[in-house]
């Protein structure tokens, strides 16, 4: 069995942590080259501000909904990331860092890996102020979904007997690898779904999509 853990917004997070008075408040980073919105907080999602809006776009609703716009600053994420990972390690020694605020984790040998996501969760909180996502199943690809499905601060598991019955239902956008532009090509194709994406061959998906139609077929 395979875990994800997941820190939530993580820039945007880090940010928060050391500014209380930023709770509940849309919290927006910039890249530092081009101006670009590269994380956000729910808050500021939910007002429809995504990735790669330039700065300019946003100016209005930044001074209409007191967004807190950040320059980005990676010193502190990647000593917040270091924090995280060590907090990992502690109790899985193998935790194999995935990117700045994920990793897999090899769960296959603790009692009760639900239970052990629990406690690293709180540990993370407790040592670094960060919420964090945890997927449990399978394998890697299975456990980044779960990590992904009940965002923020989610615990979900996907457990072997409900593999199947579970991916047929997915929406083809959760998949892990399939982003906006590749779902909105398969919904043209009438795939919404992991059941749909299934009654398809493999040498069709190849045709439409190169090589990553190997990928989604497997």
């Amino acid at each position: 069995m395979y875990g994800l853990c997941d820190c939530n917004n993580f820039f945007a997070s880090c940010e928060r942590v050391f500014r209380p008075e930023l709770e509940g408040r849309p919290v927006v980073v910039l890249s530092n080259n081009d101006g670009c919105v590269i994380a956000r907080s729910n808050e500021a999602k939910a007002l429809g501000i995504r990735m790669g809006h330039p700065y300019f776009q946003i100016r209005d609703l930044e001074k209409r909904h007191g967004i807190a716009v950040f320059s980005s600053n990676f010193n502190l994420y990647g000593d917040m990331s270091r924090r995280v990972i060590w907090t990992l390690r502690r109790m899985v020694p193998a935790a194999e860092v995935y990117s700045i605020d994920e990793a897999f984790l090899d769960v296959t040998h603790l009692r009760s890996a639900t239970l052990a996501a629990r406690e690293i969760k709180a540990r993370i909180l407790a040592e670094t102020g960060l919420t964090a996502s945890a997927g449990i199943s399978v394998n890697k690809m299975l456990a980044k979904i779960a990590s992904d499905y009940r965002k923020p601060d989610g615990l979900f598991t996907i457990p072997p007997g409900q593999i199947e019955e579970f991916v047929a239902a997915l929406p083809i956008e959760r998949f892990f690898g399939i982003g906006e532009v590749t779902a909105r090509k398969m919904h043209g194709m009438g795939i919404h779904t992991g059941a749909d994406l299934r009654l398809r061959d493999e040498a069709e998906l190849v045709r439409h999509f190169g090589k990553a139609g190997h990928s989604y077929y497997g």
